[in-house]
């Protein structure tokens, strides 16, 4: 496949290495110094262009793939409340693009344990739930887009909880004790320290105990990988998918 990497920060390398090492050609870049001269016709020798930008780009660069007919994997967070334009747009046009808050394949199991554990949770009274994620500084939204899917999941069947309550906390240093959420709120903790390519927590607490459900990235080539794998999945697609529907693993959990 000919490769656009929207967007050549950490993650564009990492996707960058993953792709040619499994043969594929990285044909043209998009980064801060030429970001003005993207336009459609910078992909007419493209099959598919992979979106690690920035969360005030990925709309405009979904929308200059959809007028090149170029089918686009999108891993870029903090535009969702943009998504049902895109998702009809997509369908409209008949466009092709696989969406994720995370391609790592690790947190998409993740995001499945987390649903099913949520489903049986709920049934069991004095057990509350909350959500930790830690990112590097230089991460611009939060809470991160794999935190708000989880906490989506988590929300499918605490119907109690009818909001997000967003704690971003420099440092875990620096977190207050007692500021908890109210009980109709879901509290998510989002430190930002260090380096740290990615973790999440879902924690269940009673005065009896506690379980916690944890992912931890190690590198950013998990979700590069993930990435790459969703570019060639779309290839003669046409429509608006996730990695559910690449990983298909409902069929999984039946077999």
């Amino acid at each position: 496949m000919r490769i656009a990497l929207l967007g050549y920060g950490k993650m564009g390398m990492a996707v960058e290495k993953i792709a040619i090492a499994k043969g594929h050609e990285i044909v043209y870049k998009v980064n801060l110094e030429n970001a003005y001269d993207f336009i459609p016709v910078s992909l007419k020798k493209v099959d598919v262009a992979i979106d690690f930008s920035m969360p005030t780009a990925a709309v405009d660069n979904i929308l200059k793939c959809f007028e090149a007919q170029i089918p686009i994997i999108v891993g870029t967070t903090g535009w969702y409340d943009q998504f049902e334009f895109i998702k009809e747009k997509c369908e409209l046009e008949q466009q092709a693009m696989v969406h994720s808050t995370n391609f790592s394949i690790g947190v998409n199991l993740f995001y499945k344990i987390n649903r099913i554990m949520a489903s049986m949770m709920h049934h069991f009274d004095g057990y509350d739930v909350r959500i930790e994620e830690i990112h590097h500084t230089a991460k611009q939204d939060h809470p991160s887009g794999t935190a708000l899917s989880m906490a989506q999941q988590i929300m499918d069947e605490f119907k109690e909880k009818v909001s997000i309550k967003d704690r971003l906390i420099f440092g875990k240093e620096n977190n207050v004790p007692g500021q908890s959420a109210k009980p109709n709120e879901l509290l998510i903790e989002s430190y930002r320290e260090g380096e740290v390519t990615g973790l999440h927590k879902v924690i269940y607490e009673s005065v009896i105990d506690t379980i916690e459900l944890t992912h931890d990235a190690k590198s950013r080539f998990g979700f590069a990988k993930g990435a790459v794998m969703a570019a060639e999945w779309i290839q003669g697609k046409k429509g608006i998918y996730t990695m559910d529907d690449i990983l298909n693993l409902d069929e999984i959990l039946k077999s």
